[in-house]
């Protein structure tokens, strides 16, 4: 199925010309000066320059030095989308960097950056969205943006905005989560997350499983996802010919079941004979997620005798190639023959 994707090209009465570079050290000094000029051509061309130049990652520091943090912050607000497309471009860059994480916290760029979510151009919208999963991927930039109380904004962006950014956006919560997960509980991201179980997309539905796994580690999560029937489209992605949707969905079941309603419900939804197959699965994710549900499921009276059927089977991948299979397996040729 076609999906669109957004285009980075410039708008054809935009002249993409490049700001000439100072020499040596003046370079950058000169190329702030030019965004904050006041004519439009001026900051554009020196936005353009500064794209290129700050992919080197030697001239971030000095960048940052000069002031380009709190330019670029300033024109954020910029009335032209051309010079709004660029800016974040050039944040998504130096977000790249550590350094350059820690000028968006040092120069307060977080709420800014999150007000062009609204704006009405795709590419500045994905170029916000790609800086901020950028910062999110280390702990206080994740942390700068559970406080600022993004979280229930991200959950409503996920419902509306594109598919290309909807992928930025999963990521993103998923770091915050790693953190804290009753803003997103709240605000409705279990709900959301289940939603997009059934998306076109294999990219979309394997973090969105990955999303609920993290949003099910507290016990609320685990509730808010049997609430919501998570289970049994969840049940229904171990039969996905996507791998990496069966190992996250696997997981997320394996997360649920850990309460005793989560079991049931899992059961219900016929996860057993999936989980079982998957046992054999060719790749070792998939086979490691699947066990250990597996194991949670025969905690139940139920799952464990319609798992005893299988344990011979399941014993065989004691001679996994990953250690961690082994293990998974151990525990739940144990848990299995458990008699009381």
């Amino acid at each position: 199925m076609a999906t669109t994707r957004i285009s980075a090209r410039l708008p054809p009465n935009i002249d993409p010309t490049k700001a000439p570079l100072a020499y040596g050290d003046r370079a950058l000094p000169k190329l702030n000066r030019e965004l904050q000029d006041e004519e439009l051509i001026t900051r554009q061309r020196a936005l353009m320059t500064l794209c290129d130049y700050l992919h080197d990652p030697e001239h971030i520091a000095e960048a940052l030095r000069v002031g380009v943090a709190e330019s670029l912050k300033a024109l954020l607000t910029d009335p032209d989308g051309t010079v709004r497309q660029k800016a974040t471009e050039v944040l998504y860059i130096i977000a790249g960097h550590n350094i350059g994480r820690d000028a968006f916290l040092d120069y307060t760029i977080i709420l800014p950056l999150s007000r062009l979510f609204d704006d009405k151009i795709d590419i500045v919208r994905l170029n916000a969205h790609m800086a901020i999963e950028m910062l999110c991927e280390f702990y206080p930039g994740a942390e700068g943006v559970v406080e600022a109380s993004l979280v229930p904004t991200l959950v409503d962006k996920l419902r509306s905005d594109l598919d290309q950014i909807k992928e930025y956006i999963l990521d993103t919560l998923h770091f915050c989560m790693r953190l804290e997960q009753i803003q997103a509980l709240i605000a409705g991201a279990m709900e959301a997350f289940t939603e997009l179980l059934v998306h076109d997309s294999p990219i979309i539905r394997a973090k969105a499983a990955r999303d609920i796994m993290d949003l099910s580690v507290p016990l609320s999560g685990k509730n808010k996802a049997c609430e919501v029937k998570s289970l049994p489209p969840l049940v229904q992605l171990l039969d996905d010919d996507d791998t990496d949707v069966r190992a996250k969905a696997a997981g997320a079941i394996m997360t649920i079941t850990i309460t005793t309603e989560g079991k049931y419900k899992a059961i219900e939804a016929q996860a057993i004979p999936r989980l079982v197959k998957l046992v054999n699965d060719d790749n070792s994710e998939v086979r490691l997620n699947a066990i250990k549900a597996i194991t949670m499921l025969s905690e139940a009276p139920e799952g464990r005798n319609a798992l005893l059927n299988h344990v011979e089977m399941i014993k065989k991948r004691m001679g996994d190639d990953s250690a961690a299979v082994i293990n998974a397996t151990e525990i739940a040729v144990k848990t299995i023959t458990w008699k009381p």
